[in-house]
C-alpha cells in the first residue's frame, strides 16, 4: 500500500476546520469574524424585544413579502474567515432562499441583515458591518442600543457600506426597496 501525498492545510483552513467543529454550549454561538472566533452568550430580553418590533413592521409594511431567519449562518464566498450569524436576516419570501439551505448558507438574496447591539457592540459597529460589505448584502441595519440611535447602512463596496443614515431612537429610518416603508423606533425608547 502507498501513501498519498497531501497538500498541507493552510493556517485559515485549520482556523475553519476547528471553527466549525465547535460544540458551544446550549443557547451561545459562535462566529468566525475576520479570522478570529467570538462566542457570544444569550441576549437580554430588551435585545430580543428590539428584533421583534423590526420583524412585526417589516412583514406589516413592506412592499415585498419578506422571510425572516433569527440567527441564520451566513458563508461569505471566497472568505473562510467569515462565517457571521446576524441577529435577524430577510430575503424576499417568493426566492424561498432558507428552503434547504445549509447551516451556513451563502449571502447570495439576503436583502437585509439586522444586528441590535449586546456585549460586544464593537463587532456589531465595524466588523460585522465589513463582512456583510464583503458579502454584498444590500443593507445592513444596525440598532445600537448604547448610542441610543439606529443606523442603516447600504451600498456595499469591497470591505464597507459607501452610504449611511443614522436616526437617534424616535426618529423614523427610511428603508428603501424592496421594503418601501418607514421603520418607526419610537418603541425603541
Amino acid at each position: 500500500m502507498t501513501a498519498m501525498a497531501h497538500e498541507p492545510l493552510t493556517q485559515e483552513e485549520v482556523l475553519l476546520e476547528g471553527f466549525l467543529a465547535l460544540d458551544t454550549p446550549e443557547g451561545f454561538r459562535a462566529e468566525l469574524i475576520e479570522g478570529e472566533i467570538v462566542v457570544t452568550p444569550p441576549p437580554d430580553g430588551d435585545h430580543e424585544d428590539c428584533i421583534g418590533l423590526i420583524v412585526t413592521q417589516v412583514i406589516r409594511k413592506s412592499r415585498t413579502d419578506m422571510q425572516f431567519s433569527g440567527n441564520k449562518g451566513l458563508r461569505l464566498e471566497g472568505s473562510p474567515r467569515d462565517h457571521v450569524i446576524p441577529d435577524g436576516t430577510f430575503a424576499p419570501t417568493q426566492r424561498r432562499l432558507y428552503r434547504g439551505a445549509d447551516p451556513w448558507m451563502p449571502c447570495d438574496g439576503v436583502a437585509l441583515v439586522l444586528e441590535v447591539t449586546s456585549s460586544k457592540p464593537g463587532a456589531d459597529r465595524e466588523t460585522k458591518r465589513r463582512c456583510y460589505a464583503r458579502g454584498g448584502i444590500p443593507l445592513y441595519l444596525l440598532v445600537d442600543r448604547e448610542a441610543g440611535a439606529v443606523t442603516l447602512f447600504s451600498d456595499p463596496e469591497g470591505h464597507d457600506y459607501r452610504e449611511h443614515c443614522t436616526r437617534p431612537f424616535g426618529k423614523p429610518v427610511t428603508l428603501p426597496g424592496p421594503f418601501g416603508f418607514d421603520l418607526d423606533t419610537s418603541d425603541f425608547l
